[in-house]
């Protein structure tokens, strides 16, 4: 078993001078030429592996590790590669950001580490919908939308909700509240038979992307269209209704489809048109996930939780490798996070998911990398050379005491 011994520098590790060029980025791709690691120096023999203590790895996933459910081709390497399989002997935690649910943390870590092929924690996981179990404390029943069959019920109750109410519940109880949907018998035989006059839904919460879009955003509109979310009483002012939440705010998303697809985001579009073209009002809703800052807050204590259960690291990390694959989530949220917080939070957008390379992105990345491979082969090669930079800075001035 290797030594899982923390180092700060690379200063501990012999090294000879032979030059090394990166392939992996071209030039043409950087935005910025501070960040073009042209040369590096090598290991002279693979040392021990060590844990990197000053910087750190966030990584969406759709895009970025999978697509369509299959990990893309450098993804495995990848993984290797930040666990250590690297010419330097180091291994640097990390922890994954997606906007993706509809699943347990647990049940998604366990589809990840098998894709994967290597073992991700629910300590180091962050769905869109993760930073809404600190809303449980706030409302006890709510209506939760979106994902397969009872799975959003579940990730709910595990969250801490009392009472968890979903459209199946509604339709079953009412059936012609969707004229369209009729439930499966596997359906009706999960869903509840709810008390519709006397149930006050304090909060929507959709959880994951809908299956049914035109029965859940009925089913929605009459809850935002109540008094108080009494399901027996009608608003006649219509802005009277609980408050709604979405677990992200992405337009497109990658899939195994050659282009990207519509999501949760153009639910809460339409929601919103629809509800303003039949009251006349604006609805105001929130939105969780990138590249909300609540959702980089949340990581950040996530990160720094993880660092020091699974690898005794107490202080933050110096830098932060955002890799992403969407400029109006992922890029915009680690830059917008890097301009207030402490640690240097670095964007690195990837040519494998949304973001089309012909294309001139709306929310720049500081660095553009082929794929996730190659993203994390720059920033640790990155990292080395700021420590080489630093060390002959220390040889040329030396600290004195006097």
């Amino acid at each position: 078993m290797a030594s899982n011994a923390s180092c700060d520098s690379w200063d501990t590790q012999p090294y000879c001078n032979i030059t090394m060029t990166t392939n992996s980025m071209n030039p043409d791709t950087s935005s910025s030429s501070e960040d073009n690691v042209s040369q590096a120096t090598t290991p002279l023999s693979i040392p021990p592996v060590v844990t990197a203590s000053n910087f750190a790895f966030a990584f969406d996933i759709d895009g970025v590790l999978l697509r369509g459910g299959k990990p893309i081709p450098e993804a495995v390497e990848a993984m290797k590669y930040i666990n250590g399989e690297n010419p330097y002997g180091v291994k640097v935690p990390y922890v994954f950001l997606t906007n993706g649910g509809g699943k347990t943390e647990a049940e998604r870590c366990a589809d990840l580490s098998r894709q994967l092929e290597f073992e991700v924690s629910p300590g180091q996981f962050i769905c869109g919908h993760t930073p809404m179990r600190e809303m449980a404390e706030h409302y006890e029943t709510v209506l939760v939308v979106g994902g397969e069959g009872e799975k959003c019920r579940n990730v709910a109750k595990g969250y801490g909700f009392k009472n968890v109410i979903t459209p199946g519940d509604i339709i079953k109880t009412k059936q012609d509240t969707t004229p369209w949907r009729k439930l499966t018998e596997e359906e009706y035989n999960n869903c509840h038979v709810i008390d519709l006059e006397n149930t006050k839904i304090e909060a929507v919460f959709v959880f994951a992307d809908s299956r049914d879009w035109a029965g859940d955003q009925q089913i929605i509109i009459d809850v935002l269209m109540t008094k108080e979310g009494h399901l027996g009483d009608r608003s006649e002012v219509f802005n009277e209704g609980p408050p709604c939440f979405f677990s992200h705010n992405d337009m497109i998303w990658s899939t195994s489809h050659e282009h990207s697809r519509i999501g949760m985001g153009a639910l809460k579009t339409s929601l919103e048109a629809v509800y303003k073209a039949i009251t006349g009002r604006d609805l105001n809703t929130f939105a969780f996930g990138k590249p909300q800052m609540s959702t980089f807050n949340f990581a950040t204590r996530l990160l720094q939780e993880w660092r020091q259960e699974s690898h005794g690291i107490d202080e933050p990390p110096s830098t932060v490798y955002f890799i992403g694959d969407t400029p109006e989530s992922d890029i915009r949220g680690t830059n917008e996070y890097n301009n207030r917080s402490d640690i240097d939070w670095y964007s690195i957008l990837v040519k494998t998911g949304v973001w089309q390379e012909k294309t001139i992105p709306r929310y720049p990345p500081r660095k553009i990398c082929d794929n996730v491979y190659d993203a994390i082969k720059f920033a640790i090669e990155r990292e080395q050379q700021k420590s080489i930079n630093y060390r002959r800075t220390s040889i040329r001035h030396p600290v004195t005491n006097k």
